[in-house]
């Protein structure tokens, strides 16, 4: 596979063409050349760039995050340390996450269990916990 024009480099990658040009733009895939009619060419990597890209997206890393990642990617002298240094604080950052979402979770269920499906809704419970000043975070 040679070159690539953009709708079949975002049709092998399995992203919108609008995707391609995001990417290229916030710097994530190098800025295309162009024919001599005006049509971008992307080089037959730039599939492997994008689908690394949309990996990383998937795991949670921001596109920040994922620039960084591709240029430890390219450095002859990175190691792999830290590469795994960004991957466990994704992995913290996760957590943290996960533990805000169980509370807010429990908070919902506490409120579920003071509803009476049957009050106007100016008793809810749950709308009154919303209309609180305090945090209804545990």
């Amino acid at each position: 596979m040679g070159m690539l024009t953009i709708g079949q480099l975002a049709k092998e990658a399995n992203v919108h063409v609008e995707t391609v040009r995001y990417y290229e733009r916030r710097g994530l895939l190098a800025a295309a050349g162009r024919r001599s009619s005006g049509y971008r060419q992307y080089a037959a990597d730039a599939v492997g760039r994008i689908r690394f890209i949309k990996r990383a997206q998937e795991l949670g890393f921001s596109l920040h995050e994922i620039a960084d990642l591709l240029s430890l990617r390219v450095e002859a002298q990175t190691a792999c340390a830290e590469v795994k240094q960004r991957a466990e604080a994704k992995v913290a950052e996760i957590e943290q996450k996960l533990e805000t979402l169980q509370r807010m979770r429990q908070v919902l269920i506490d409120l579920l269990q003071h509803c009476d499906t049957e009050e106007p809704t100016g008793e809810c419970p749950i709308l009154a916990a919303l209309d609180t000043d305090s945090s209804i975070r545990s």
